[in-house]
């Protein structure tokens, strides 16, 4: 017996989307910035707990001097540049796939932070930046007491 699926155009659309996009990735190569360079932004996994916002951003192959961390207006901004090796003249590349270049990522922090204690810390390509909040951002309760 066999069931019946009801169709939608719109999952339909989207599937061939993203084949599309495949296709054209493989055969034109990265997406480019409107002067042809290359675009690259790190994925960015951002954490928010009671006390701190964490973000870590993957950023292999990047030396510590090449990582700037600035915070204003409660902005956090990450950028850098990841330079790349020197070619060898006498080699031929049959695929060439890693990005290089400058990245900038920017994130509004909704909570006051206490920018004096922000830790940022690079082991095994991951960048982790621990941002904590201020303590007039942390949720507090607050006691009730009996009214004589």
């Amino acid at each position: 017996m066999k069931s019946v699926v009801r169709w939608n155009p719109i999952r339909d659309f989207a599937s061939v989307q993203d084949e599309m996009n495949r296709l054209m990735g493989d055969v034109f190569g990265r997406p480019l910035d409107q002067g042809g360079a290359v675009v690259w932004q790190p994925p960015i996994d951002i954490e928010e707990t009671p006390e701190s916002y964490r973000v870590h951003v993957e950023l292999p192959g990047m030396r510590l001097e090449d990582i700037k961390i600035t915070l204003e207006d409660n902005r956090l901004t990450i950028r850098g540049e990841k330079s790349r090796t020197v070619e060898q003249k006498d080699a031929t590349y049959h695929r060439l796939e890693r990005v290089y270049g400058t990245f900038e990522r920017s994130f509004s922090l909704t909570h006051a932070v206490n920018p004096e204690k922000i830790e940022a810390t690079y082991r095994d390509g991951v960048l982790e930046v621990t941002v904590p909040k201020a303590e007039e951002a942390k949720a507090r309760e607050i006691p009730v007491k009996v009214a004589r």
